[in-house]
């Protein structure tokens, strides 16, 4: 469907810089928007993979049980009843820091994979439990610390001040964090009823 749109709009485009005698400012538009995508993204791949490599490191290193000790309190109290030796901990463990990291695509792959291990211990498999909601609910409100993506984008973007926006980031992704666990402890409430 949205390929749809986005060809209307171009053929809509098209003919109307035919209609108006504007097709050159149409063509120079095109290659413009390309340069400016290929800089965007070579731009955000090279953040990307900055990230990437030291997530990797952390993963690799004794800095993941450090890592996991510093959060070992804040998903006891989420996931009330996750044991901490529990397969996924460790998973959830790296999805929260590179979400922290505002590196979406680096956790990705932890967040996966802790999935696979809650739903190996789901005694129903036909619905999603309780800390698996809990926890899809947490990387949708991705509370972050350091918005790299964003900032990485903005910088390829020519922003005089990439960075400016980290307090609006704080603000929002803690107040989407704190709202949707209170509802979602709610809902846990009605749904045992």
């Amino acid at each position: 469907m949205l390929n749809f749109i986005w060809c209307f709009f171009i053929v809509i485009s098209i003919i109307f810089g035919i209609f108006k005698g504007t097709c050159e400012n149409v063509n120079s538009a095109i290659f413009e928007s390309i340069e400016s995508t290929v800089s965007l993204i070579i731009t955000l791949f090279g953040s990307i993979c900055f990230w990437n490599g030291v997530m990797n490191i952390v993963k690799n290193t004794s800095l993941i049980n450090k890592i996991k000790k510093a959060l070992k309190p804040l998903i006891k109290i989420i996931f009330k009843n996750m044991d901490e030796n529990d397969n996924a901990f460790e998973d959830i463990s790296m999805n929260i820091t590179s979400n922290l990291l505002g590196l979406g695509n680096a956790s990705t792959p932890c967040g996966l994979k802790a999935m696979e291990k809650m739903q190996k211990e789901n005694p129903n498999k036909e619905k999603l439990s309780n800390n698996m909601m809990l926890f899809i609910l947490i990387n949708t409100a991705s509370i972050q610390l350091i918005p790299t993506t964003i900032i990485s984008i903005r910088m390829g973007l020519g922003s005089n001040n990439p960075s400016g926006i980290i307090l609006g980031v704080w603000f929002a992704s803690i107040v989407t964090f704190i709202s949707m666990l209170l509802i979602t402890k709610f809902y846990f409430k009605l749904r045992k009823v």
